[in-house]
C-alpha cells in the first residue's frame, strides 16, 4: 500500500454513516457539517482505486464508474453542476497518434548529397502528432534558433531579426547557462513544449531538439522508444507539423558548412549574444504519417455560486484519471494500476474541500471544483478547459490544484510546487504559520514538478496557480526519518501497481494540508483581492494583459 504506516494503524477503520445510493448505483458518502475527516478521504479512495475501475483511463468503462461516483457525491452535497450549459460534464475530445511505419526526414546539402536521418543514418526521431497526423514538405529552409527562447521579460530573444515562417527550426535543449536562466528551478522557458509553441507561433514548420546523445547508442535507443509511444493531444489545439530530436552529429556538421565552429555558436547561444541564422546549403524534407484515433472524455465540474460576485470564480482541481490496466500481469498475477495515490487522493481531497465549504454556506465569490481528465496524457483535461473555460479566465481568483495527498504523520514543513512564483503562497504561509508550519519549495529542483500537473495551463493562461505538495520535515522524528520515508514511498508507489488503498495508511498530514488549504479558498472567496504572480515569474505578463477585467 502506499501510505506510511504510522501510529494510527488501524484506527481509520472506514467507520462512515448513512451511505446511500443514487445515480446509477453509485455509493455516497452521507454529507454531515464538520470539518476534513481522515475516515471519509480513506472511503474515496477505497472506492475510486477499486480493480472495478480499471484504472481509471479515459474512454473506458472505468471512467463512467468514477464520472458517476464523483457526481453523486456532489448531488448528494447539494452543489450545482458546474459544466458547460448547466451540466456537470464538460465534453474533451482527444486525439491519439500512432506512428505509422516508413516515416521519412531527409537532409539535402549543397553538394547535392541527401541522407535520410530517419534511415541508416539513425539521427532524427520525429513525431507528426499534430492536426491531421500528416507531415510533409520538401526542401524547407533549416534555421539554428540557439536554445529558441523569446523571454521579453527576462531581456532575451534568439529570433530577433529573422523570419522562420515555413522553416525547420532546431535549437538546443534546456535553458542558457546565464544569470537569467539556469536557477535552482527550471522555468517554463526550458521545456521542450514552451520551444515547440514559441516556433509554431512564428510560423515554422517543425522543430527539432538537439540533444547531446549519440546516434544508435543505447541512451538514444531508449529516447527513440519513449518518442515512439502513442501521443495524445486535445483535438482543435493548432500546432507545428512534426517535432522531435535530432542528435548533435549532423547539426555541427551543418554548422561547419557554414564556416561556423559549433562549440563557439553553442557558447554564444548560452550567453545571449547569439541570435537565429539560417544554415545555408542545408534543406529537410519530411513524410511522416500517423495513425489517429479519437478518445472521447471529460472533466466534471461543481460549483458553490458567489452571492455577491459570482463572476469571480476560485477553482479547486485535481485529475481524475490514471493510466489504466498493463498488458501484462506483474509478479503479483496484478494487472491493474490503481492509482490510489495518484490521483485517487487529490480527488477525495477536492471532494472533502466541496463537502466542507459548502456545509459552511455561500460566499461572495463563486468557488468550482474541477475534476480534470487525461492529466496522465499531458494535462490535457486542464489544457482543454483553459481553451474552453466554462467561466472566464480573467475573473478566475486562483487555480489550488491537488495531485498526490501526502500520505504521511503530520509535518511542520509544507512543500509547494514553485516556489516563489504566486503570492499564493505568501497567503498560505500566514496561514501556516499560525499552526507552527513553515512554507516551503518541494526539494526536488530536478524534476521540474510545477510544469506536470493541472495547475500549469492555469499558469500558462495568466491564472495564480498553487500546489501544495509533501512536507518531509516530521513532527515526530524531523527530515531525518520523514525524507528517507517519502522517498522510499515514491519509488515504491509512484506509477506503479502497488499503488492501492489499505485500511492503515496514514492521513494525518493529508487532513492538515487540507484544513489549511480549506482556509485558504474560503479566505479568497471571502475577500476581494486578486492574487497575482511575483515579479521574475515567467507568466506574470500574461495576467497583466487582462488586469482591466478586474478593477
Amino acid at each position: 500500500m502506499i501510505g506510511i504506516r504510522g501510529a494510527m494503524g488501524g484506527l481509520l477503520a472506514l467507520v462512515l454513516a448513512g451511505c446511500a445510493t443514487a445515480n446509477a448505483g453509485s455509493p455516497v458518502v452521507a454529507p454531515q457539517e464538520a470539518g476534513v475527516e481522515a475516515a471519509r478521504l480513506s472511503e474515496h479512495v477505497r472506492i475510486l482505486s477499486d480493480d472495478s475501475f480499471q484504472g481509471r483511463e479515459p474512454g473506458t468503462d472505468g471512467e463512467r464508474m468514477t464520472l458517476d461516483y464523483l457526481q453523486a457525491q456532489y448531488e448528494a452535497m447539494g452543489l450545482e453542476p458546474g459544466g458547460p450549459n448547466g451540466q456537470w460534464r464538460q465534453p474533451v475530445t482527444l486525439t491519439r497518434y500512432t506512428p505509422a511505419p516508413g516515416g521519412s526526414v531527409r537532409a539535402s546539402m549543397r553538394n547535392g548529397l541527401t541522407v535520410n536521418l530517419t534511415g541508416a543514418a539513425n539521427a532524427a526521431l520525429v513525431r507528426a502528432t499534430y492536426g491531421d497526423g500528416r507531415a510533409q514538405f520538401e526542401g524547407a529552409p533549416v534555421v539554428f534558433a540557439g536554445y529558441g527562447i523569446s523571454a521579453p521579460d527576462r531581456g532575451w530573444d534568439d529570433y530577433a531579426g529573422i523570419d522562420v515562417e515555413g522553416a525547420v527550426v532546431i535549437v538546443l535543449m534546456g535553458e542558457p547557462d546565464d544569470d537569467r536562466f539556469n536557477g535552482e528551478y527550471p522555468s517554463l522557458y526550458g521545456l521542450d513544449s514552451y520551444k515547440t509553441e514559441e516556433a509554431h507561433r512564428r510560423g515554422a514548420l517543425a522543430v527539432l531538439n538537439a540533444i547531446a546523445v549519440q546516434a544508435g547508442s543505447a541512451q538514444w535507443r531508449g529516447i527513440a522508444g519513449y518518442v515512439g509511444r502513442p501521443s495524445t493531444q486535445v483535438v482543435g489545439v493548432e500546432n507545428i507539423e512534426a517535432s522531435g530530436y535530432l542528435a548533435m552529429e549532423p547539426l555541427m556538421g551543418w554548422i561547419r558548412s557554414n564556416d561556423g565552429d559549433p562549440e563557439q555558436w553553442f557558447a554564444e547561444a548560452a550567453s545571449g549574444q547569439f541570435r537565429a541564422r539560417r544554415l545555408e546549403g542545408v534543406t529537410l524534407s519530411m513524410d511522416i504519417q500517423e495513425q489517429v484515433d479519437t478518445i472521447q472524455t471529460y472533466n466534471l465540474l461543481a460549483r458553490i455560486p458567489g452571492t455577491d460576485r459570482p463572476d469571480d470564480t476560485v477553482i479547486v482541481s485535481a485529475h481524475w484519471d490514471h493510466v489504466g490496466v498493463a498488458d501484462t500481469p506483474d509478479g503479483n498475477g496484478d494487472l491493474v494500476y490503481n492509482g490510489a495515490w495518484d490521483n485517487a487522493s487529490g480527488t477525495a481531497g477536492v471532494l472533502e474541500l466541496a463537502r466542507v465549504l459548502h456545509a459552511r454556506g455561500p460566499r461572495p465569490r463563486s468557488i468550482v471544483f474541477a475534476h480534470m481528465a487525461a492529466e496522465e496524457m499531458g494535462l490535457l483535461g486542464s489544457h482543454y478547459y483553459v481553451e474552453h473555460p466554462v467561466w472566464p479566465l480573467e475573473t478566475t481568483v486562483a487555480d489550488v490544484n491537488i495531485d498526490m495527498l501526502p500520505l504521511s504523520p503530520p509535518t511542520r514543513d509544507l512543500a509547494i510546487f514553485g516556489y516563489g512564483q504566486t503570492t499564493l503562497e505568501d497567503d498560505l504561509a500566514r496561514l501556516a504559520a499560525i499552526e507552527g508550519r513553515v512554507v516551503t519549495d518541494d526539494g526536488r529542483p530536478d524534476e521540474g514538478f510545477y510544469y506536470r500537473s493541472d495547475h500549469f495551463p492555469f499558469a500558462l493562461a495568466g491564472v495564480p496557480a498553487l500546489m501544495v505538495w509533501h512536507g518531509v520535515d516530521w513532527d515526530e522524528g524531523g527530515r531525518d526519518v520523514g525524507a528517507p520515508a517519502y522517498r522510499q514511498q515514491w519509488d515504491q508507489y509512484y506509477h506503479e501497481r502497488s499503488d492501492e488503498w489499505s485500511a492503515d495508511i496514514d492521513w494525518r498530514s493529508a487532513v492538515e494540508n487540507l484544513d489549511l488549504l480549506e482556509q485558504l479558498v474560503a479566505d479568497l472567496a471571502d475577500g476581494d483581492q486578486w492574487p497575482d504572480w511575483k515579479p521574475g515569474s515567467e507568466f506574470l505578463a500574461t495576467r497583466a494583459q487582462s488586469a482591466s477585467a478586474r478593477q
